[in-house]
């Protein structure tokens, strides 16, 4: 089977972190500030809010939306499946991503992911760690380790998820540079929709010649774990596999990518945490579940109210599209004393950084193993790294998606 780079041409040349300034959702260093001021008015908020970049105009002909920014109420949509419906994904990303998970509502949702869970067993788990996540890390470091600086997002947060992505589901190397664009490409539909809808479909045309050579000639991958998995009698259709591997995708990519700068930018940033950790590595857990309530890769998630409801004492019409802003819910200070603080050491309480409820996130304990090998092997090969002091300060910024797109450090060369 010919790579993609066969099919797409050699000169693909492969995404820039800074090329997610249309994918991030916005420019917002800090909208924290105005979400505490919002929730400290209500927790709910029915109507267009403005948090950094201004209040989109309501459809006069739709129901009035409603925004969502306290923990609790947050927690309550989740858990209330049967009010609040995932379809409106369908009209969001339906287009790029086909039919998904993400999309459905019980009993169907249950169905379709008891499919496809058992890809992601703590034996595949522990299998892909050692065989696959450690060996893409150190082959990225190195390609620096000797130069004494590097951007850690540039030369590793980046790039490390989409191979270990690619080398899970079993892609060529040489595949890589466009299979990542086509990737990040879809998470950046609502920025360009024809960019996305036409990734989708080269995605997609890629897929079904894989698919039919891994059904002739099965291997250890994930895509052959897919096409032979069976539940009860029933097996993933086709379009059940496309749609999956395209969510999975973005999903697999932006969670790790994004969580995992995040924390090296949160340790870069205290130097006393830094050190607790780099001695103490059994603190990658608390540090990890920190990073992802503090910061959020994925901020905003999506329902829509099937009927008439009320929540912290509004109303909500049937049909109306609901935001729930997890970054928000993570720092209500309702539930967490000091929530802008990072602290690795507080008191572990719940958060929704990967959801909550039916559609918890399905990779979140892979992007909680490919997180801990690149940071370990970080601390392990570079030693205690620093910010570099001759470049501009990296920043975390971004509103539906947030990451720092840079992470400037510096080190002594070889470790």
């Amino acid at each position: 089977m010919p790579g993609i780079g066969a099919t797409a041409g050699s000169t693909v040349v492969p995404f820039d972190p800074y090329e997610l300034k249309d994918v991030v959702g916005g420019t917002v260093r800090d909208p924290y500030p105005a979400i505490h001021a919002l929730r400290r008015i209500s927790p709910v908020h029915s109507g267009p809010v403005d948090l950094g970049e201004g209040a989109e105009s309501a459809d006069p002909s739709k129901p009035a939306p409603i925004t969502v920014l306290g923990y609790d109420e947050v927690v309550a949509v989740l858990r209330d499946s049967e009010t609040y419906s995932s379809t409106i994904y369908e009209e969001v990303m339906g287009m790029v991503m086909g039919r998904t998970i993400l999309q459905m509502d019980e009993p169907e949702h249950r169905s379709i992911r008891t499919l496809v869970a058992s890809s992601f067993r703590s034996k595949m788990l522990e299998r892909w760690e050692e065989e696959l996540v450690a060996r893409v890390v150190n082959e990225l470091i190195d390609t620096f380790i000797d130069e004494g600086r590097t951007d850690l997002v540039r030369s590793v947060t980046f790039n490390f998820p989409v191979q270990v992505i690619a080398r899970i589901l079993g892609l060529p190397r040489e595949d890589y540079p466009v299979f990542q664009r086509w990737t990040l490409e879809l998470t950046s539909v609502a920025a360009n929709w024809d960019r996305g809808v036409a990734a989708s479909a080269a995605l997609r045309d890629y897929f079904a010649d894989v698919m039919e050579e891994r059904r002739a000639h099965p291997g250890d991958d994930l895509i052959s774990e897919l096409v032979r998995t069976e539940v009860d009698g029933r097996h993933l259709t086709d379009e059940e596999i496309f749609s999956f591997l395209r969510l999975i995708l973005p999903a697999g990519v932006e969670t790790t990518y994004r969580a995992t700068g995040s924390l090296l930018f949160a340790l870069l940033h205290d130097r006393t945490q830094f050190d607790a950790l780099a001695n103490d590595r059994s603190l990658f857990a608390p540090a990890f579940e920190e990073v992802v309530r503090w910061e959020p890769p994925v901020c905003v998630i999506l329902r829509r109210a099937t009927r008439e409801a009320e929540l912290a004492g509004v109303k909500i019409e049937s049909g109306a599209d609901l935001a729930l802003l997890i970054g928000a819910a993570n720092r209500d200070e309702r539930k967490y004393p000091h929530p802008d603080r990072y602290d690795m050491f507080r008191e572990q309480r719940q958060h929704v950084g990967f959801g909550f409820g039916v559609h918890v996130c399905l990779g979140m304990h892979l992007a909680r193993m490919e997180s801990r090998i690149a940071v370990n092997t970080l601390l392990d090969r570079l030693g205690p790294f620093t910010l570099d002091p001759e470049a501009e300060p990296p920043h975390i910024e971004g509103m539906a998606f947030r990451s720092p797109l840079s992470l400037p450090v510096v080190f002594t060369p070889g470790g």
